[in-house]
């Protein structure tokens, strides 16, 4: 990767490359900055749209994450709720929307892959910077001890409500982007940007543990335990990462036996979760709660499902009628992408989901691509426990980053096709 974020290219080329920078800087902050930069793009691409364009869309294979959208469209024929339905379309339509755009825009998207990935980790790190003044501010203000930051009031969703975004989206944009450090550490040979990359690897790291998303620290330790070690290509460097690792691994070990606020929260917590007799006066209802009423509604309708959209309103029935009322007030999901879909769309749905993550794992391992592999096995893991695809931010992080890695991988060879 050539170091900063400046580069040398016709006046087209460059505007689509700051739109892609600008999209994946902006992801950590509000959605309306998001999607302004998305429709941005949209009528950039359009302005430059020529009809020889139209034959790159023979290549049927790089609409798979568009699948995900067309089959909640098509739900919408048998649902029961048509305004839920056209909601869920709405905040899904970006699924659609960058396979397009990414398929039909002559640019070569591969080749910026990194500067991409570092502008969000200049982004993330700007954001986190913020975060920790906040609260040291707090700290210093109120004269707390320094180790009150590993408390409840600093860590999850306390830590990034002052940018008002989810903690598990947050540690999701920050995970990538510190795989991407990675690379970009592995492919400079200038001292200087290696000390940047490694200063705000670093400082990702902490995010990640301040942010405590068991489910993307879960994703983290499969991608450095399972994927980097694949990755890395001489013994020399495998020493040096396995080092690296076994002293981070203390370290957090360490802080665990520390912090009784941590290890509630990664063991205590995490077992609750998993546990479907462990509601606590009827105010805090574990995931598998829900996961189990949703089985319910799975069973009730396993082929076609109960249509787009009918996700909540069904499970508010159940939550009403089995008085969990936290659920029910709050108007909770299932907490899985994969009973999601099931719920909606059936096994047809949730086919259609792992066709998804299958093709982007087998392009990924490949081409040893670390970055998309390490996305994969975050969005993989993170629908276990988050309807990723029902957030305007979660769909925005799937639907870029998989046509980035995975249309943008191929390119090339599509154009080699369709010569052909």
């Amino acid at each position: 990767m050539k170091e900063g974020l400046l580069i040398k290219a016709p006046l087209a080329e460059r505007i689509t490359y700051w739109h892609l920078l600008s999209f994946a800087a902006l992801l950590p902050y509000d959605r309306f900055y998001s999607e302004l930069v998305l429709v941005s793009l949209l009528l950039h691409t359009l302005i430059h749209f020529r009809r020889t364009d139209l034959y790159r869309l023979n290549w049927y294979p790089s609409f798979f994450p568009a699948g995900i959208f067309l089959v909640t469209l098509t739900a919408m024929a048998w649902t029961g709720f048509a305004t839920e339905a056209l909601h869920t379309c709405e905040r899904q339509l970006s699924l659609l929307l960058f396979p397009l755009i990414f398929l039909i825009h002559p640019f070569d998207y591969k080749r910026y892959t990194q500067q991409v990935l570092f502008a969000m980790a200049l982004s993330c790190s700007v954001a986190l910077v913020y975060l920790y003044h906040f609260a040291f501010g707090i700290i210093r203000f109120n004269h707390l001890p320094l180790r009150a930051l590993f408390s409840n009031a600093f860590i999850n969703h306390n830590f990034s409500a002052p940018i008002d975004m989810h903690a598990t989206y947050f540690s999701m944009y920050i995970a990538l982007a510190a795989t991407g450090l990675v690379t970009c550490i592995r492919d400079t040979q200038n001292k200087a940007w290696r000390w940047l990359y490694g200063a705000m690897l670093i400082l990702l790291c902490a995010g990640l543990l301040q942010l405590s998303s068991r489910a993307v620290l879960i994703a983290m330790a499969i991608v450095v335990n399972m994927v980097m070690p694949f990755w890395l290509s001489t013994v020399k460097q495998r020493k040096i990462f396995f080092v690296a690792v076994l002293l981070l691994s203390g370290f957090i070990a360490l802080l665990f036996s520390r912090m009784e606020d941590l290890h509630t929260r990664f063991v205590v917590e995490l077992k609750e979760d998993l546990t479907q007799n462990s509601i606590r006066n009827n105010t805090l209802e574990p995931r598998a709660v829900r996961w189990q009423r949703a089985w319910e509604l799975v069973k009730a309708a396993p082929v076609t499902g109960h249509g787009s959209g009918s996700e909540v309103p069904l499970l508010k029935e159940i939550y009403f009628r089995d008085k969990l009322y936290n659920s029910y007030l709050n108007q909770l999901n299932a907490h899985n992408q994969y009973l999601s879909q099931m719920i909606q769309a059936g096994i047809i749905g949730l086919l259609v989901l792992l066709a998804v993550f299958i093709t982007g794992f087998r392009y990924a391992l490949q081409n040893r691509d670390l970055c998309f592999c390490s996305f994969l096995v975050l969005t993989a893991t993170v629908c276990f426990s988050e309807n990723i695809l029902d957030a305007n931010k979660g769909i925005f992080f799937f639907a870029f980053f998989y046509s980035l890695f995975y249309i943008g991988g191929r390119k090339k060879r599509v154009m080699q096709l369709i010569q052909k």
